[in-house]
């Protein structure tokens, strides 16, 4: 089994398939932006070799991700293909949910159940200013006909002080009035951000204060070796959930369960650690593979830091939390 020298467990993977993305957020990226070259990019075939890897290593969540995961030709297939492959593995996708509507009703036949989609606001015109791009309605109807279908849909949304902190009733409204998750995640100083600052910075704590004066919230105690990291409340009298994921303003480090691939095949310990493992050319390696693959994943996993202890070092030197942007970590 995956552990580290701490004695955290790695049971969740988050799998970069593209870092080509058809939204340009504010906060994930800035400006004219290169992408990795497609001979560059992990095969889907390599792919299903490090998920069937990854279990036997112990690693029970899978989560596919972006850029924009269906942005990637073929990935509607490959997603098939992985349950296929791995009967029982608990595979998710975090998409933006502009491209995904057309593959729900094959997906969920496949044995798909869970998806995550990146929505900041409700309305269509701020949409349109945060994302450069009017795709809200695909985005709506693409939640609604999810949960007609009755995947598990959660919604994440990048808390920004004076672009979206007013929304926070609709957003509670939507998740009372649905079986929706929705989650706000701290606006962070990533890599090629767009227009972070730190005053748009609206911490988990001022949300949970306002969140109490709109609606009656009791937390969850999530005891899960799978468990991610948000915060979980439930509304009384509701369908749905708030979730707080707090990367700036606390932290689940010690207790951090997950490893990052990136879509260029590069392993990632931690989010807020520039150290990467270059695993892509030990598969294509005739004399390495997986095997050699597998025990770099080992050893990398050994030595993975508490990202609170890197984060706090960065912070104090006024660093960005890491150099990489999340397009090309996979959000």
């Amino acid at each position: 089994m995956l552990a580290d020298r701490r004695g955290r467990r790695i049971s969740y993977l988050r799998i970069s398939v593209t870092d080509r993305c058809n939204l340009r957020c504010r906060y994930c990226t800035g400006g004219v932006k290169q992408f990795i070259p497609h001979d560059d990019i992990l095969r889907y075939e390599e792919l299903h070799g490090i998920i069937a890897t990854a279990l036997d290593l112990g690693v029970a969540k899978v989560r596919l991700t972006g850029g924009e995961p269906f942005m990637r030709l073929g990935f509607a297939d490959f997603v098939k293909e992985i349950l296929v492959r791995n009967p029982g593995v608990d595979l998710r996708i975090t998409t933006n949910g502009t491209l995904v509507g057309p593959h729900l009703e094959d997906l969920y036949q496949a044995g798909l159940r869970r998806l995550n989609i990146s929505l900041d606001t409700l309305d269509r015109e701020r949409f349109a200013d945060i994302t450069g791009r009017d795709l809200f309605p695909e985005v709506h109807q693409a939640i609604g006909r999810a949960l007609n279908l009755g995947y598990n849909v959660k919604i994440n949304a990048v808390g920004m002080k004076g672009v979206n902190d007013d929304e926070l009733p609709a957003f509670l409204d939507l998740a009372r009035s649905h079986p929706i998750d929705v989650r706000y995640i701290e606006f962070m100083p990533m890599g090629g951000c767009g227009r972070w600052g730190a005053d748009a910075v609206w911490s988990s704590e001022e949300i949970l204060a306002r969140a109490r004066n709109l609606a009656p919230l009791e937390e969850i105690q999530v005891d899960s070796p799978t468990r991610g990291p948000a915060r979980i409340f439930r509304i009384r009298g509701g369908q749905g959930r708030l979730g707080l994921i707090s990367p700036l303003s606390g932290h689940i480090c010690s207790i951090c369960n997950r490893l990052r691939l990136t879509s260029d095949g590069r392993l990632r310990t931690c989010l807020f650690s520039d150290k990467e493992y270059r695993l892509r050319p030990i598969l294509r390696h005739p004399r390495l593979g997986l095997a050699r693959a597998a025990e770099v994943v080992r050893r990398a996993t050994l030595d993975k830091p508490l990202g609170e202890e890197l984060l706090r070092a960065r912070r104090e030197r006024d660093e960005l939390v890491c150099s990489k942007g999340m397009l090309s970590i996979g959000g």
